[in-house]
């Protein structure tokens, strides 16, 4: 056990002072990491460049995994990585190769959902292996949860190669890879409602997954969940109607709680609300569940700790501390 911690400043303008305690899982250990072990580096989305795929390799390799790039992940084809089926290949090339045990995305961007039309959940169930990234990555990682297999939603190449590795940030990052969970301890938020609940962590983009709705790979369809929410550059008015979405499809009745990451480069004040968590606030208060604000994930890499999507975890809101726990769900 080694825990940690880490302090940033919030939208609030105080201190938000996060620990983490790490800890060894072994009731999820096979899809986790040795030393050793080969990460595929894919780029689903959009189109990248060599250095920013060469710099999240050096900070992988640096923690003791060697790294593979697929054939089409410097491609370029209309802004993204290659075609779809170039895309969609280079995954199934990372899912299908005994050697290869995780899969980073170089980067988000958007496309990613359009691999999703051509790849079946069985097929994602008979290959386990985490994918990591976030943005437009959450298409991939909420179809790996309705498949029942976990990924991490967290810094992709881009990140690793800015900070080096070293934030700690990249650090709970690389924790999670081999394994040690962490409890996050995050300071109160004046919208939160207390409560504790547990369930399956879903979530991320909150414009990306909200584009699988009704499809197989729709996290909403997932009774007993955890959803944690982000997003960046969507208006508030946009936002509004997802919120209605999930309210008149009646899905909210499978969410036991809710996280509130970080949102921003939106244009406020809008329809009436100061920013985008009074927006929030105006549905979620009455979802009767516990909801947890301005937690540490989203469009900034020093605010995007990582979470592992598709495993159980607790979500404790207190009046003093909000808790998010692994460790103690398995």
């Amino acid at each position: 056990m080694f825990p940690f911690i880490c302090i940033f400043a919030s939208k609030m303008k105080k201190l938000v002072i996060i620990s983490l305690m790490l800890c060894w899982m072994l009731s999820l250990s096979a899809q986790f990491l040795n030393s050793g072990d080969t990460i595929a580096i894919i780029s689903p989305s959009s189109a990248t460049d060599t250095a920013t795929i060469n710099g999240g390799i050096q900070t992988l390799e640096k923690w003791g995994y060697p790294c593979i790039v697929a054939p089409h992940a410097l491609a370029d084809y209309h802004g993204f990585a290659g075609t779809i089926d170039e895309r969609l290949s280079d995954l199934l090339w990372a899912l299908r190769t005994p050697s290869i045990k995780a899969i980073m995305c170089s980067r988000g961007g958007d496309g990613a959902a359009h691999l999703l039309s051509r790849i079946s959940l069985d097929t994602l169930q008979q290959y386990p292996k985490m994918i990591i990234g976030f943005s437009d990555v959450t298409a991939l990682l909420c179809a790996q949860a309705r498949a029942g297999v976990m990924g991490i939603h967290g810094s992709m190449c881009h990140a690793l190669k800015t900070y080096e590795g070293n934030d700690t940030v990249s650090q709970a990052l690389r924790g999670m890879l081999a394994g040690h969970l962490p409890t996050y301890r995050i300071a109160p938020h004046p919208l939160n409602i207390t409560g504790k609940a547990e369930g399956i962590i879903v979530g991320g983009n909150m414009s990306v997954f909200n584009n699988l709705a009704g499809s197989d790979f729709d996290p909403l369809f997932i009774d007993g969940i955890v959803l944690f929410i982000e997003d960046t550059g969507e208006g508030m008015s946009k936002v509004d109607r997802m919120l209605h979405n999930i309210e008149i499809r009646g899905l909210q009745k499978h969410i036991r709680a809710v996280i509130v990451g970080q949102f921003n480069k939106y244009k406020h004040p809008e329809n009436g609300f100061d920013d985008m968590y009074a927006l929030l606030n105006e549905y979620l208060q009455h979802w009767h569940i516990p909801v947890c604000y301005n937690f540490p994930v989203g469009h900034a890499h020093l605010k995007n700790f990582p979470l592992l999507t598709g495993a159980k975890a607790t979500l404790e809101v207190n009046p003093d501390e909000v808790v998010l726990d692994y460790n103690n769900s398995h």
